[in-house]
């Protein structure tokens, strides 16, 4: 089998054009593992990557779900999953592309549930809870009885967040304590790229000024305009809220375009965070893509 590479980490790293570049020299395709890429119509404040950027190389999990639906880690592993075999059945390297971690995991690692039998009765009672309260109380649920379990599974994470509860319910035992690992589904090389931080920030702010200058209001407009809600799963997103919060408010652009700055300075790090508890990640050190292509190269090769 060949061997799966996934570029991580941060956001504002420059993670597509490695992927990218990647792709070309290995004959490659890219399967994005991030969290709003998968949604049509939200493409500057989650800098989608344009035809151009993507220089002829298929990208697999964008643009695949209605802004105005919910699209969980289920759906995602469902799709992305068949993407990989699919990739690997013509022959070709698979690219995972993305700084969503627990999205990246439900690839790179076959689910580890517990050895506790199933209970459809439980099961449904929290999918029932779910339905009626929202995923975020089912998560505080979780976080009640299993805080370490909580910690590693996002709330949109229902299908896992269940199972933990399910566990705890009928055992007693937070499926925590019993240390199952998860069960790399392929082989895999993983990099990021491991900027100081002050560049990093760097980055960022860039980043946001494009995004301002690109239109992202008015993309938030069209949205909104266009039936979806400012409650919809999409509109949580970093760029997305803070933008909703301004036109509902009015208040001022330079500092909704502060706040964002600072939203997305925040989320690097907890993406930081989340990345260097990952098994086999590599850092690089910052360099031009085409050069951080080659380093990675040898390093799959080795």
């Amino acid at each position: 089998m060949k061997k799966l590479i996934a570029v991580c980490g941060a956001t504002a790293t420059g993670k597509t054009a490695l992927a990218v570049k990647l792709a070309k020299a290995l004959g490659g395709e890219v399967v994005s593992a991030d969290a709003l890429l998968v949604y049509r119509g939200l493409d500057i404040g989650t800098a989608k990557p344009t035809e151009e950027e993507k220089e002829g190389v298929p990208h697999h999990l964008i643009d695949v779900a209605d802004p105005r639906e919910r699209f969980s880690v289920s759906d995602y592993e469902r799709l992305a999953v068949k993407a990989v075999e699919d990739i690997l059945a013509r022959g070709k390297t698979p690219i995972l592309c993305g700084g969503t971690g627990f999205y990246m995991n439900a690839v790179l690692y076959k689910s580890s549930f517990g050895h506790t039998a199933a209970s459809a009765s439980v099961r449904e009672k929290y999918m029932r809870m779910e339905r009626e309260e929202g995923r975020e109380a089912l998560h505080a649920r979780l976080a009640a009885v299993d805080p370490a379990s909580a910690e590693k599974l996002h709330a949109n994470d229902v299908k896992r967040v269940v199972r933990a509860l399910e566990i705890y319910e009928l055992t007693g035992r937070r499926k925590s304590d019993q240390h199952d690992d998860p069960l790399p589904r392929y082989p895999f090389l993983a990099v990021a790229f491991d900027y100081p931080r002050e560049e990093l920030y760097a980055r960022i702010r860039l980043r946001t000024a494009q995004m301002m200058r690109s239109g992202l209001v008015g993309e938030v407009e069209g949205l909104l305009r266009g039936g979806v809600p400012e409650t919809a799963q999409c509109m949580q997103g970093i760029g997305y809220k803070e933008v909703v919060e301004c036109l509902k408010n009015g208040d001022n652009l330079s500092t909704m375009s502060d706040i964002i700055e600072k939203n997305t300075r925040n989320y690097a790090k907890r993406q930081l965070t989340f990345f260097r508890r990952m098994q086999n990640l590599q850092w690089l050190p910052p360099m031009p893509p085409e050069d951080a292509a080659k380093e990675v190269l040898q390093r799959y090769d080795g």
